[in-house]
Parts: structure tokens; sequence; C-alpha cells
């Protein structure tokens, strides 16, 4: 089975959030399960985004897709714990870019998931990948 490593330079980071491990995030195995660390990561973006006045979509129907999504597990969290969450972008292109993110534990820094979503600026009416803004582009170049 592949590995992925992920790594990002701090300074990438321009923003944080923190988050409880809640009991309806636990898993089988009583921890924080995968699909709510990604649920967790997406709440993270979007407040990332509402931080920085810019909204997933727009009335022309032009937005953000997510087009992937890597995660690497570092340590399992449970509940009640409370979890920082580090936001930055990185590796942009003509149509968009990587959010990536540094999970830890807020009580110790103790590194609980890496992770970055590939992401593009999407047109919803015409069905098809556009070009990122400028303004997106210029204020986290």
């Amino acid at each position: 089975m592949a590995r992925i490593e992920l790594s990002f330079p701090d300074d990438v980071f321009c923003f944080e959030t923190r988050m409880q491990v809640r009991t309806t995030d636990i898993n089988g195995a009583n921890h924080l399960g995968n699909d709510a660390l990604v649920s967790m990561l997406s709440e993270a973006r979007a407040q990332f985004l509402i931080s920085y006045g810019i909204s997933e979509g727009d009335n022309s129907g032009k937005g953000i897709i997510v087009t992937d999504l890597a995660t690497m597990y570092q340590s399992e969290s449970f509940f009640p714990e409370m979890l920082r969450f580090e936001v930055g972008l990185m590796d942009f292109n003509k149509y968009g870019g990587d959010f990536v993110f540094r999970v830890t534990k807020a009580e110790n820094s103790q590194p609980v998931a890496r992770a970055k979503y590939g992401f593009v600026f999407f047109d919803y009416q015409q069905k098809k990948v556009v070009p990122m803004p400028e303004n997106f582009r210029s204020r986290f170049a």
C-alpha cells in the first residue's frame, strides 16, 4: 500500500481556527474518524475564506471546487479534545492551487494530521474550469 508524505513550509499558513472533537466525530475504534476529520477540514477552509471576505461561490455562478484531497494521519484524537487547524495556500497554477492544513492538539501541539485540498475555479453554469481571478491570486501570492 502506497504511503504519502505531506510537508509544508511554516510560512505558508496564514489562518488558524480551533474546533472541538465532538462525540459524533468518534468512530468504532473510539477515536476521531477520518470522515469527521474531512468535514472539519472543510469547515476550516470555509472559515479561512470567510476571514478574507471570499465566498466559495458568487452570483455569477463561479466559485471554487475541490479536485482532490490527500491526508496524512499522524496520531489519534479523542472526544473532547480541542484541535488547532492552520490553513494556507500554495502551488498556484492558472486555474487554482492547494489549500494546505496542519492539524494539532491545541493543548500540547501534538501533530494529528496534515492535509491538502487541490482546488480550481469553476463556472457552475457552464460546467467548466475557469482561470483563477486575479484579485484572489494577488491576495495570496
